[in-house]
């Protein structure tokens, strides 16, 4: 009998661990999302003295 209390405290406790661990990657996630936004520049024209892009300035 006492192995059986031991396998669903086991039980219990990974089954927790896997709640835990998912809602983690979960929140990771959603901040990750929120951050992603790009920001707009508007036009962009090339500059070709420093061979990048940069905003149009108008």
């Amino acid at each position: 009998m006492p192995q059986v209390i031991a396998l669903v405290v086991i039980g219990a406790g990974l089954y927790a661990g896997y709640r835990w661990v998912s809602r983690t990657i979960a929140k990771g996630q959603r901040r990750d999302q929120r951050r992603v936004t790009p920001k707009d520049l508007g036009p962009l024209e090339y500059d070709a003295k420093s061979g990048v892009y940069r905003p149009r300035g108008e």
